[in-house]
């Protein structure tokens, strides 16, 4: 047991160490002389002049009135876009009152948009249109505008609306292809509604593709804050003008965000203005990338360029006596590393367009001559904004009196109190924000009215209530 409990604490005594004069007093000697470590003494600070103390001031304010700027030269081209569409979700009146022939739950949300022309061209994204029943245009000067859908391009992610104005400021577009990695970017817009909204990052990536969301990506990425409400609002330089339009955000991350390039957004936006479709250059190939196995198994280099492997019949290509297996390696002397690179390069040239390309074929390069034709696509359906509207009936308010002890449940007096139980999409009073379940307290000055007095008052072509809504009221001008 001795042994045991020696043998433990010379473990002990190893593991832990022994110090030098406890060792000697336990041996019978005097102990050494002690050595004190030397007293940690930190650097001296060194502290900033009053003339660094400025400089720094005068650099930070340089900064901050370069954002200032941008927001300045930019906001006045920005747009908030209003939307009404189909909900999909059921009407909570219907369980009191139920629906009449052609009710329909209304939904709302917004977006943004950047003006391009003086006469109210304005860029968006497609999904922002694609459902709606009606778009509204919010100028920042205070303007309250219905917008027409001009055209629109899924396959981008972009549309064009058009609102009936002129002597409007348009954007001016840089040169995304231009754009450095790293610098700094502005992106304005109204997220969660917030209108003309500005947050800052930089440009955290080009080129960015392979996401799932379109048939084509080319993304610049961004870590400026970008929100729902921000989708086809605008990505700015220092200098103000907009390298891309703002479409996505990575729903997992933080920080992450994707926007059309401006090249790509001007060209999609100037067809659809001219002819309400795009046209896009083709080549008639199917490429993949070359992976490492690939390239082991083929002989090639790593990014040798983009692996065909299929040929459209009649295609650009196949009239280049191009086949599966080719490796394209360049486009008019541009090189291509895979897949994405060789897209990028098709579509930035136009129809027509000869092309000469460079190709890798059992190790050796050769030259191809091909002219471009329009790539195929399927046709853009209508959406419901494009659809024939059915004439508005008077305002395109419907109201039926709410019973009184409803009323009460609203804190309201025990009234016939006129409740709203439809909206129609681009009505006058859908454009002045009115929503079924909205309660009108007063009309035309008459307090407390009946829903046959605000029908009666409807029929001057104008009028003035006053609102409530939940626990909120307002007031809301309709004009026929």
């Amino acid at each position: 047991m001795r042994l045991s409990v020696s043998v433990f604490a010379g473990s002990i005594a190893a593991a832990i160490g022994t110090s030098p004069s406890l060792a000697a007093a336990q041996a019978g000697q005097p102990p050494a002389p002690s050595r004190t470590a030397p007293a940690f003494v930190a650097p001296p600070v060194a502290v900033p002049s009053a003339a660094q103390v400025q400089a720094s001031t005068i650099e930070a304010k340089r900064l901050s009135d370069g954002f200032v700027a941008v927001a300045e030269r930019a906001s006045p081209s920005v747009v908030q876009i209003d939307i009404t569409a189909r909900d999909q979700k059921a009407d909570v009146l219907a369980h009191f009152f139920g629906h009449a022939p052609g009710d329909e739950p209304i939904a709302r949300g917004m977006a943004s948009g950047v003006v391009f022309t003086p006469d109210g061209a304005i860029l968006t994204n497609n999904h922002v249109v694609e459902e709606a029943l009606t778009l509204n245009v919010r100028m920042r000067d205070g303007r309250y505008l219905p917008a027409t859908l001009v055209g629109r391009d899924p396959a981008t992610d972009l549309a064009v609306i058009k609102i009936d104005a002129a002597g409007l400021t348009p954007a001016k577009f840089a040169d995304s292809d231009a754009a450095r990695v790293g610098e700094w970017v502005v992106a304005i817009g109204s997220p969660f509604g917030l209108g003309y909204t500005v947050t800052a990052g930089v440009l955290s990536a080009k080129g960015r593709g392979g996401l799932g969301m379109n048939a084509i990506e080319d993304y610049l990425q961004t870590d400026a804050s970008i929100n729902p409400g921000n989708s086809g609002g605008p990505l700015c330089n220092l200098q103000g003008d907009v390298l891309g339009i703002n479409t996505m955000i990575v729903g997992r991350g933080q920080g992450i965000g994707f926007a059309v390039p401006s090249n790509m957004a001007q060209r999609v936006a100037s067809q659809i203005l001219k002819a309400g479709r795009v046209s896009r250059a083709w080549l008639g190939v199917g490429v993949q990338d070359v992976t490492p196995e690939l390239a082991v198994a083929m002989r090639l280099a790593p990014e040798a360029g983009a692996l065909v492997n299929n040929v459209a019949a009649d295609g650009p290509a196949f009239k280049a006596n191009l086949r599966p297996g080719d490796v394209i390696a360049a486009v008019a002397g541009h090189p291509v590393h895979d897949g994405h690179d060789l897209v990028r390069e098709t579509i930035a040239r136009e129809v027509g367009q000869p092309v000469d390309l460079e190709i890798v074929r059992g190790g050796q390069h050769y030259g191809a001559h091909v002219v471009l034709s329009e790539r195929p696509e399927a046709n853009v359906e209508p959406v419901p904004v494009q659809q024939q509207a059915a004439p508005h009936q008077g305002m395109g308010l419907v109201v039926r009196d709410l019973p009184p002890q409803q009323a009460q449940a609203m804190n309201l007096p025990a009234k016939p109190f006129p409740v709203v139980t439809q909206v129609t999409p681009g009505s006058a009073a859908d454009r002045a924000g009115m929503r079924a379940g909205d309660v009108v307290v007063e009309a035309n000055g008459q307090q407390d009215p009946t829903s046959a007095q605000v029908a009666e008052d409807a029929r001057s072509g104008a009028l003035l209530l006053r609102v409530k809504r939940e626990d909120s009221y307002f007031y809301a001008a309709l004009k026929k």
